[in-house]
């Protein structure tokens, strides 16, 4: 059996005619061999975007010889790209305070190869799931906060993603707000799980806002973090209907579910490169 590569090429650039047939000319002439394509082309942005998967079996040229000729094909169409092999997963740091739901959802999928990341350390402001993270043997930091030491506890919590070369905070009910110091660093590398269907009921105690207008359906959003509180850009959303008879505590408990879906469908979008920014928005490729 031929042992081959795979990897993942996510692209975008400034939609025009034959845009993608020249990435897939330069692919075929270099041997990639494709093996899954999608693509979007936006009509109100202009803008295209591709996420292309190959292996090696009949590549032509060594890997840096390959990544210079897409070098050059960008140049041209003011391409932007990342592309990397499909074995080199992210490292991601998960943020928790005291619920464990979305945690042992990330845990459980990470340990049967339904999420294709590297948990390499849980960071939280309480001790509550230190257990849990003991028990899966993945490092735990304890980094309680207050008000005046917020600045030296997000401080700790870089200091942690760089040691373990950390791609990527996923805040699994993380109940702390970010400063907009630390947003501004993570751009596009922090995924949030906010227990409501946004833009409704942002901020604190949704399912009781909820609650409070007799809705009809609840849900949870992940999104990418950013300054503007509940307001990044969608990732996943996901819903259930109820109904008048739903007490505030049945929400809560329907919502984990839900929040923990959400969650685990968007990290895995973000770790197989199927996520890209599109202004406030995203495209999400599958």
């Amino acid at each position: 059996m031929i042992t081959t590569n795979e990897y993942i090429l996510t692209w975008q650039c400034p939609d025009s005619s034959g845009v993608l047939a020249k990435v897939s000319q330069s692919l075929f002439l270099h041997g990639a061999f494709i093996t899954e394509t999608s693509q979007y082309s936006d009509p109100y942005t202009d803008t295209f975007f591709s996420r292309i998967a190959f292996d090696d079996r009949n590549l032509t040229v060594a890997e840096d010889e390959f990544i210079q000729a897409l070098d050059e094909l960008a140049k041209p169409l003011n391409m932007t790209y990342r592309l990397r092999k499909k074995q080199d997963v992210p490292n991601i740091v998960i943020a928790v305070s005291k619920d464990d739901h979305c945690l042992v959802s990330l845990l459980t999928k990470w340990k049967s190869g339904a999420l294709p990341v590297n948990i390499v350390a849980i960071v939280s402001n309480h001790n509550d799931c230190s257990s849990l993270a003991n028990w899966h043997q993945i490092p735990f930091y304890h980094l309680p906060i207050t008000s005046d030491t917020k600045a030296q506890q997000e401080q700790q919590m870089l200091s942690i993603m760089n040691k373990y070369h950390a791609d990527l905070l996923v805040l699994a009910r993380y109940m702390q707000i970010l400063s907009d110091s630390l947003c501004r660093q993570l751009q596009g590398k922090a995924i949030n799980i906010h227990h409501s269907f946004l833009p409704s009921f942002k901020g604190a105690k949704p399912y009781h806002q909820a609650h409070k207008r007799g809705v009809k359906v609840i849900g949870a959003t992940a999104h990418y973090v950013t300054a503007d509180l509940d307001e990044g850009p969608i990732i996943v959303q996901e819903v259930k209907p109820i109904n008048h008879t739903f007490t505030i505590e049945q929400m809560v408990h329907m919502g984990h579910d839900i929040e923990a879906t959400a969650l685990s469908h968007a990290v895995r979008f973000h770790a197989e490169q199927r996520v890209c920014l599109n202004g406030s928005k995203t495209v999400i490729l599958v």
